[in-house]
């Protein structure tokens, strides 16, 4: 017979005990899933109620990252050196100004090579307030920061933002400037290109007179005689600048206003002494008969200085100096000195503006020194200024007898030639030697040179003068004499 179920157990007691052990271990699983299920049910729940929060996090996220990159530059020819295409100018100004100043500033502007915009603080409404060759932009966002002195300075402290912002191909470098501030670019250009724009640099000039500098700062770049922003340090502005302009709302200008936001970014100020602020009052004369040994790059506060031709209002004057300039931008206001030992005479020229003749024996490390023509620009007084000056003399046979670019020439073969006429602004107080007389008597000078490298200022280079000789120094009939201008030779000194 089959044994019953209570004998079948009794025989085979480990049958007994398997089904507890797996009762026990059965449990214990289902007590570790209820915990997991727990937890996993709770952070669905809060996945589910933070879920519009959570949406936000991500965005704001996304959002930082972005700015903390600089965006991609768009630049087709990355290989092709810096030229005046790469530069974007930006120039502050107002619908009040804009109308009688673009006249200044279409003197320089070549509307078939020049980029950039006049930033006003509105709409024009009548054509006529507009310049017909230079594009406008009105400023945006700019009444809502703070201000202590001028509100139109925030304005102009955000042009580099707004310019930065419109995101044009191929601009390498931001130039700022005022209204009144007269750019020569093939020499910006040309300077610009020593500097790679993908990295960050901040490049521009101070002030001519000390006590702006201690005013303001020594290692500011001065806005009215313009500055150049890289592409890589105009990205990092236009992320910081409008909080800049809120820490430091209680500065005077626009370009303070960037200064400072340059600072906080940690880039220092990288000089060049062809930007002209011109924080100087009366003549300018005797800055530009004796200009450093670098390229013009800019004139600012035109109208507040005497014209820098006689005889000729502002505009007619700057129109002068472009015309020199359009035909050897790296040579205008490049000094250079000679002598005629015979006569004991000395010339110093100032390419395309000025010559100065000396009926003297005059060294040529007096002669880089700029005539003190002007006063300071805030107390009207003798000084100091950042630059070395020597002064004029009341005894009129201890001054120059000047002349001022008449007619410039473009050539044949590189070659230029320009004419200088005798200024008869001295002859209230003649000099009465007899070789003050015989210099007098010259009525021009003409100057041949050839033309310098239109790349010259952008080659790593020990900058040196050019010299120049007197070619009919056995007779001067006619009143003219001819000099020529050339390279000095690798054993020559300009030595009296």
């Amino acid at each position: 017979m089959r044994p019953s179920r209570m004998e079948e157990l009794k025989e085979a007691p480990n049958l007994v005990a398997l089904p507890e052990k797996t009762n026990g271990l059965l449990s214990r699983f289902m007590r570790v899933g209820l915990i997991f299920f727990l937890i996993a049910s709770i952070s669905l729940a809060l996945c589910s109620t933070f879920s519009s929060q959570t949406t936000s996090w991500f965005p704001i996220l996304a959002q930082n990252q972005t700015r903390t990159a600089i965006p991609t530059f768009t630049d087709n020819n990355t290989e092709l050196p810096t030229n005046i295409s790469h530069m974007l100018f930006g120039l502050g100004s107002s619908v009040a100004t804009w109308r009688d100043r673009s006249r200044l500033a279409e003197t320089w502007w070549d509307s078939k090579t020049t980029r950039g915009y006049v930033w006003l603080d509105a709409n024009p409404e009548n054509v006529s307030d507009v310049s017909a060759h230079i594009p406008h932009r009105v400023s945006s966002n700019w009444t809502q920061f703070k201000f202590t002195h001028s509100q139109s300075e925030v304005r102009i402290g955000r042009i580099v933002v707004d310019s930065f912002n419109l995101r044009l191909p191929d601009v390498r470098w931001f130039v700022m400037g005022d209204d009144d501030t007269v750019f020569f670019p093939d020499n910006l250009a040309s300077v610009l290109s020593r500097y790679d724009h993908n990295k960050m640099y901040y490049i521009g000039g101070n002030s001519e007179s000390v006590e702006q500098d201690v005013m303001h700062a020594y290692d500011m770049a001065f806005g009215g005689g313009g500055f150049a922003v890289s592409y890589a340090l105009a990205a990092r502005l236009a992320e910081l600048m409008d909080g800049c302009l809120d820490r430091y709302y209680n500065m005077y200008g626009s370009d303070q206003r960037v200064w400072a936001c340059v600072s906080e970014i940690g880039v220092p100020l990288t000089k060049l002494s062809g930007f002209h602020q011109f924080d100087i009052r009366g003549d300018p004369y005797g800055v530009l008969a004796a200009h450093p040994l670098a390229p013009l790059l800019s004139l600012h506060h035109i109208d507040a200085v005497e014209p820098i031709f006689p005889n000729q209002s502002h505009l007619d004057a700057v129109t002068s100096l472009i015309q020199a300039y359009r035909v050897d931008p790296p040579r205008i206001l490049q000094q250079s000195v000679c002598y005629d030992r015979r006569r004991k005479w000395t010339v110093s020229i100032s390419w395309g503006y000025t010559l100065q003749l000396y009926p003297s024996m005059v060294s040529a490390l007096e002669l880089k020194m700029p005539l003190q023509t002007f006063k300071t620009w805030r107390s009207w007084t003798d000084g100091p200024f950042t630059f070395n000056t020597r002064p004029v003399s009341s005894n009129p046979c201890e001054k120059p007898i000047t002349y001022f670019l008449e007619h410039v020439k473009d050539g044949k073969s590189g070659n230029t030639l320009t004419t200088y006429k005798r200024f008869a602004g001295h002859e209230e107080k003649k000099c009465n030697t007899t070789n003050y007389a015989q210099a007098m008597a010259l009525q021009r000078i003409v100057v041949l040179s050839k033309k310098m490298d239109p790349h010259y200022w952008s080659k790593e280079q020990a900058p040196r003068r050019q010299c120049s000789e007197i070619k009919n120094r056995a007779s001067l009939r006619g009143g003219t004499m001819l000099i020529r201008i050339r390279r000095c030779r690798s054993s020559e000194s300009i030595t009296i």
